[in-house]
């Protein structure tokens, strides 16, 4: 195809950074825009020439897109998916993928079925340090995956609502327990443990402020996640342990180190524009393989995060294989 079509439907947060970026690919044009917030779909649909909706289906009826950015919150998905498969259109979907885990395999079937390119937003797959960690660790025997995500607590009204967002776990540090499923494997059993500790002055919140996470991967290997919004401060990393080796992963940056040798690295990508290319890419060409994170793999990430927020509420480990 000349150019690929796209459309968004939810244009705030997250799908301002895919706007621009979609923007300056010279194999893209944005041609429409939805949201429910007309104030919003109308700014960036002058922002950037396209026609704006408020009513999903009535874009999908009126426009012909190639392809569709779905950026809206975890708990406002419904059948977006379906009705743009329904179309022929290819999806990049924003994490997590969904809130109930039944549902969204559901949708990925609907999308496997189908045939068109999907991806879901594990953006830091597409990290050029990311890439040099794994090719690291192909021949590697992994013994432990370490993961944080400590923030700041996020002001939106529905994040601090377990039946909106998921919480912490499953809405951001999703990213985390995805790089440590990349890099480290499948994983197979979960234990969590979660508090409301310190945050409760929050009006609404039900969501906790503290998160452990213990996981048990396919090789044998251990993994531990820890969260929390209770900093003033941003700190993200994964690490990765094995005999006489370590894989650091701190923000973007990658550190190997080895006994008698360590090598240091800088990103030198903007990561959200890569995964923007490649699936714009994809979809040009119709080849999933440039797609790094596809929605199956947003499927597997939010069972374990699912999982997670079930052992805490049941005490007890949760089998993957058992959801």
């Amino acid at each position: 195809m000349e150019k690929v079509k796209v459309g968004f439907v939810g244009v705030g947060g997250i799908a301002t950074v895919h706007l621009k970026n979609v923007s300056e690919n010279e194999n893209a044009e944005i041609v429409a825009v939805c949201d429910i917030n007309e104030e919003n779909a109308k700014k960036q649909g002058e922002a950037y020439n396209a026609t704006f909706y408020t009513d999903l289906d009535l874009m999908l009826e009126d426009e012909q897109l190639d392809a569709l950015f779905v950026s809206v919150p975890p708990f406002a998905h419904g059948e977006i998916e379906e009705k743009a498969i329904k179309k022929g259109i290819h999806l990049l979907v924003e994490k997590p993928v969904e809130l109930d885990l039944e549902v969204a395999k559901e949708k990925a079937k609907v999308i496997r079925d189908s045939g068109v390119i999907n991806a879901s937003g594990y953006c830091l797959r597409y990290l050029d340090t990311i890439q040099k960690a794994k090719e690291y660790l192909a021949d590697k025997e992994i013994a432990m995956v370490r993961g944080q995500y400590i923030s700041s607590f996020v002001q939106t009204p529905w994040y601090r609502i377990k039946s909106k967002s998921g919480g912490q776990l499953v809405e951001q540090a999703t990213h985390v327990m995805d790089l440590m499923a990349y890099l480290g494997g499948g994983i197979e059993k979960v234990s969590a443990n979660m508090s409301l500790q310190v945050m409760d002055d929050i009006e609404n919140i039900d969501i906790p402020d503290v998160t452990s996470v213990n996981v048990t991967f396919s090789s044998g290997a251990v993994g531990h996640l820890d969260c929390s919004f209770t900093q003033p401060d941003h700190r993200m990393g994964v690490e990765v342990l094995g005999r006489d080796f370590r894989v650091e992963l701190v923000g973007t940056s990658l550190k190997i180190v080895e006994k008698d040798h360590t090598e240091t690295y800088d990103s030198e990508v903007d990561f959200y524009e890569v995964q923007d290319r490649a699936f714009i890419e994809a979809v040009r060409t119709n080849n999933q393989d440039l797609i790094l994170a596809s929605y199956e793999d947003g499927l597997k990430t939010l069972a374990v995060t699912l999982a997670a927020n079930q052992s805490n509420q049941e005490d007890k480990v949760i089998r993957l294989s058992d959801l």
